[in-house]
Parts: C-alpha cells; structure tokens; sequence
C-alpha cells in the first residue's frame, strides 16, 4: 500500500489528489479541483493545493499535451510543465508525467461495471488491443498494446490528424472551417470548441439565426448550452447539431479503432461524453463507427463502452505512481 499524489491536468479543470493505493484498489484522502485558466502556471496551482498538507513522495500528472521526455507543453493552456522542476520545488522524491489518454487508458483497470455504458457488447471472445477517445476541451486518443498478458497504454496525439468529411454536408463544414483555420484537425469539430463551431456552421448553412434565449445561454454556458438544448428538444439546429456531432465521434472512433486494431475494446472518455448519453445511443454514432466498408464486419465484434466515471484521468497516475520505484 502506497499514498501518492496525482493530478488530471486538462485544458478547463484541473484536479489534484492524494490518494492510497492497494493494486487496484483506489482511495481518496485529499482531492481539490481548479480552473485551469484562472492560474498563470501549474506550478502556482500545484502550490496552491501543498499549502495544506505534507505532499506524498511519489507523484504522477496526466497532462493534456504531448508529453517529451519528462516536459510537456500543453495543448490548450500557455503551461510549460517540466517534471524535475517540480520534484526538486516541491520534494517529491519520484515525479512523472503522462499524456492525459494514456493517463485515462492507465485508469480503466480501476473501473468497475458501473462506471461503464455499453454501446456495443462486441464479441464474446473478445481480446486484444484496446483504444481510448476522448472529446473534451480538445480531442484525445491512446491505445493499449496487448502483450498477450497486459495492456499497455501509449499515447498519441490523433485528436490533431486531418478532419475528413464523409458527406456533402461534412464537406460543406470543412470549407467554413477551413476559412478560419489553416489546418482543420479531428480536434476542431469533436471537441466542446467543435460543438460550438458545429452549431455556428448548422445556423448559417441552414439559413437560421440563433433564438435570443439560446444566444444568451450559450454566451454563459458555451457548449453546454447546445447540447442541454438538444437533449430537451428545444431548438432543432441544436438537435441536428448534436447528431452531427456525434456522427463524426462515431467516424473518428472507428478510424482509431481500425488503426489500433481494438479488438478488445473501444472506450470513449473525456467530459462530454457522459452528458450526451442519448446522443450517443441513438444510433448515429454507432452507424458511423461500423460505416468502414469493407472493415464493418470487424468493428461488429469490437465492444464498445462509454466511461461514466469522470476520474478515470486521475485513477491512471494515481496507478502509475503507486507502481513508482
């Protein structure tokens, strides 16, 4: 048994723990959770939480950025993150830094059945790599190689490959895109931004404004505002834009699926899943992960599951500092 310190470093919330671990078995002594934008660097935010206690000697971070060596600049906050800076600053006798996906893939042997929604049950035999997707304030992707004993998680930064449209429509989205941004990445239409940007494109396309009552919503909730809307049904380009969205989370996930071969699993992760839960069972999404031609007929036999519990991120590095020597 090991008490450790983890943290979940993402591009709006920031969560810090002190947690004990019992191989898989996690518990949470200390947690505190933080607006990332409302700190100039982790460091500041990391002291914040240490005021109060004696931190642990071992201590592992899941950052959302690709992490090199041990430094990591993130993605979607101006942070510089470099792992023996914060040993020597804060005494940790053991610090390591992990991309946020493989934090999330490191995480999952700590879930149990209800922290997991089934979309597809798969093949009963299945086995063999596994992938994780997460859209959130950007996009993530890892995958777990299968040794023939265990997973192992390794990371990628897939959320950053090209966009590709699979429709008129999409094609029509990806030309308003491209007139605001030089590169159109998977990041920029599945990702709370991309909500955002999906619904934008709808309005105009479809020649319709935005109701003063959604208009105010969305300026105080954002992206929140567009799916709350669809959900209940209350304005019908939001509707069509949560279905669109999760069309092209359905079309990414079996392109990742395919190129990680994830037999034993497809998981789909991050902060906006669990909060369209409807859109995702509906049907889009699925029929747009098996839509791969003449590869349907393997994506079939992949499971496929929502992850419900939000601190799969935080279990992953708790995990892997507790494995620390």
């Amino acid at each position: 048994m090991h008490t450790v310190f983890a943290g979940d470093i993402g591009g709006t919330k920031t969560r810090l723990a002190v947690v004990e671990v019992s191989d898989l078995q996690l518990t949470i002594l200390s947690e505190a959770s933080y607006a990332s934008r409302d700190f100039a660097s982790f460091d500041l935010l990391l002291g914040d939480f240490l005021s109060s206690i004696t931190p642990p000697r071992r201590a592992a971070f899941g950052v959302a950025g690709p992490v090199q060596g041990r430094v990591v600049q993130t993605t979607n906050l101006p942070w510089r993150i470099d792992a023996d800076a914060l040993q020597a600053k804060f005494g940790f006798e053991r610090c390591m830094l992990i991309n946020d996906l493989e934090a999330t893939a490191c995480g999952l042997p700590a879930l149990g059945e209800s922290d997991l929604l089934t979309l597809q049950e798969g093949a009963r035999d299945a086995f063999g790599n596994a992938a994780v997707i997460a859209p959130g304030t950007g996009l993530g992707e890892a995958g777990l190689y299968w040794d023939g004993e265990n997973h192992l998680p390794f990371a990628t930064e897939g959320g950053h490959a090209s966009f590709s449209p699979g429709s008129e429509l999409e094609i029509a989205l990806l030309r308003y895109l491209k007139m605001q941004y030089q590169h159109v990445s998977w990041e920029r239409v599945v990702s709370g931004a991309g909500l955002v940007s999906l619904h934008d494109f709808l309005r105009e396309h479809r020649k319709m404004p935005v109701p003063q009552w959604l208009h105010k919503e969305i300026q105080s909730m954002g992206a929140a505002a567009i799916s709350k809307a669809a959900i209940e049904g209350s304005d019908e380009i939001c509707v069509e834009t949560l279905e669109c969205f999760a069309r092209l989370l359905g079309a990414e996930a079996g392109n990742l699926a395919l190129k990680v071969m994830s037999r034993a699993g497809l998981y789909v992760g991050g902060g906006i899943a669990p909060k369209i839960l409807p859109a995702l069972a509906s049907g889009a999404f699925l029929e747009a992960f098996l839509d791969k031609g003449r590869m349907r007929h393997l994506l079939e036999a992949m499971p496929v599951k929502v992850i419900l519990n939000d601190r799969a991120a935080l279990y992953g590095p708790a995990l892997r500092a507790g494995e620390m020597r």
